[in-house]
């Protein structure tokens, strides 16, 4: 599993994501908005914008909050408009990160973003850097504890998935962005535990960390995950399980 992802899930046990439950609708409003301006406020005809709410709803966020970020997006109502950038740079220890932003300042943030990155033994780099070494995929992770690997092959298949890999751990299904609702919902309603699943940038390879640089590493995703204007972070780092959970404590 891509360092990303394992970070996510880690982050969610500690329930990290409950406590800047405002941050995250924050972002969410965001992304649902540029989605709405860019491809109407039709979550049928817009896969973006579909993606987005149902992500919102995952995070309990009211109804009326969503309607009214998608009337914000299509202009019906008054909001700001917010630019839709990609900032590539590396990591410690060599690793490729690339940091979607959402942003109404676009010098203010590529300076944030800068001195997150300088702050934590990363830098920021030119634009098509690492993106060569990322594929955009859906991702998910389904818990192992008492699965039917042959059925799970079954219908992840039958629904569009390209790969289904056991990596130890977990199941990893992976999926093209296109087909990774139909899958995911598919798994879900045959009661398969999904322990992770998101439409993502899965790295081709990955660097492998540990000690200070692996330290360094989570301050950093930790740092720019904060920003206000950061929608989402993927990096290929590789961290073990163990090292994970004792440097997130």
């Amino acid at each position: 599993m891509s360092g990303h992802s394992k970070w996510s899930t880690i982050k969610r046990k500690k329930g990290a994501a409950d406590a800047k439950r405002g941050k995250i609708f924050t972002k969410l409003i965001r992304e649902i908005m540029v989605a709405a301006r860019i491809g109407g406020g039709d979550i049928n005809s817009n896969p973006r914008l579909r993606s987005a709410v149902l992500a919102a709803k995952a995070e309990n966020m009211p109804k009326e909050n969503i309607e009214r970020a998608i009337k914000k997006g299509t202009g019906e109502l008054e909001g700001t408009h917010y630019e839709d950038l990609i900032y590539e740079g590396y990591g410690p220890g060599g690793v490729a990160m690339m940091v979607e932003v959402l942003t109404d300042n676009k010098n203010r943030t590529v300076a944030d973003i800068r001195h997150i990155f300088s702050k934590y033994n990363g830098s920021l780099g030119e634009s098509g850097c690492v993106s060569w070494m990322f594929e955009k995929k859906g991702l998910i992770l389904i818990d192992k504890n008492g699965v039917d690997e042959d059925r799970l092959i079954e219908v992840a298949l039958d629904k569009g998935a390209l790969d289904v890999k056991d990596t130890g751990k977990d199941f990893e299904v992976t999926t093209p962005p296109s087909q990774f609702e139909e899958v995911k919902k598919a798994l879900e309603e045959t009661g398969f535990k999904l322990n992770y699943a998101e439409v993502t940038m899965v790295p081709q390879t990955t660097v492998k960390l540990s000690g200070k640089e692996a330290e360094q590493m989570l301050k950093l995703m930790e740092g720019l995950e904060d920003s206000d204007d950061v929608q989402k972070v993927y990096a290929n780092f590789d961290i073990s399980d163990e090292e994970m959970e004792r440097l997130s404590a």
